[in-house]
């Protein structure tokens, strides 16, 4: 038993990882309220289509600003707003779970502005993988990209672990491939859309940064590439 009676039996969660959750959480309360007719008359309706046409991210947008050469700030904010719009109670109540449990354990091993970061990189990543590997027109939406970027990071932490231990280290990666799997039955039996290639690219890009993000990881990377 601890020896500190006031002490927390519940470790709690970082702050930031509270807000990115809330972030969520408001949003979506806001939809499902409106669309119920609860909250905001009868426009409230259409709200989370409004949000979708101007927060989501846009393949065919992000074509026309290459093409054009034009990059104005209410395109570019998609690439970091789409994370929060979400395109049902569901989509979101999952996201949200996720959020919270890695974004814990990602926190607590490197700190929540760095946290923060992967989960921020890891969602822009994986927009532009979706824009760039697919031609896809409907818009991607939701923080699956940012919290496979943070699941990632976990992986990160894992995969060092156990290499410390001496163990297999293949073995950090069982959890994004039980992940994979899943989405990839429930898209065979369910029918889905290409997104996944935007949670992979978020998970890859979670996982690259937490060689520099990790405590001491900008100087393992430097070494190493002295050493080299």
């Amino acid at each position: 038993m601890s020896s500190d009676p006031n002490q927390n039996p519940v470790n709690p969660l970082p702050p930031l990882v509270v807000l990115l959750f809330l972030a969520i959480v408001v949003i979506e309360a806001a939809f499902s309220l409106g669309a119920q007719g609860v909250i905001g008359g009868p426009d409230a309706v259409g709200w989370r289509l409004w949000a979708l046409q101007s927060y989501a991210f846009s393949g065919e947008i992000f074509d026309w600003m290459v093409e054009t050469g034009q990059y104005p700030l209410d395109h570019m904010l998609r690439f970091f707003t789409y994370s929060f719009v979400h395109g049902s109670l569901t989509h979101a109540a999952f996201a949200g779970v996720i959020l919270l449990a890695m974004g814990k354990m990602v926190a607590e091993a490197f700190g929540q502005w760095r946290m923060l970061a992967i989960f921020v990189l890891s969602g822009v990543g994986g927009a532009l993988a979706y824009a760039l590997i697919l031609d896809e027109r409907i818009p991607l939406v939701g923080s699956f990209p940012s919290v496979y970027g943070l699941i990632g990071g976990f992986t990160y932490v894992l995969w060092r672990n156990l290499g410390q231990m001496g163990e297999n280290q293949y073995r950090a990666f069982m959890l994004i491939g039980f992940l994979m799997a899943f989405q990839l039955i429930f898209g065979l039996l369910f029918g889905g859309q290409k997104d996944w290639v935007a949670d992979v690219a978020g998970f890859a890009v979670g996982f690259g940064l937490s060689f520099v993000l990790s405590p001491g990881g900008w100087s393992r990377v430097r070494d190493q590439i002295r050493h080299d």
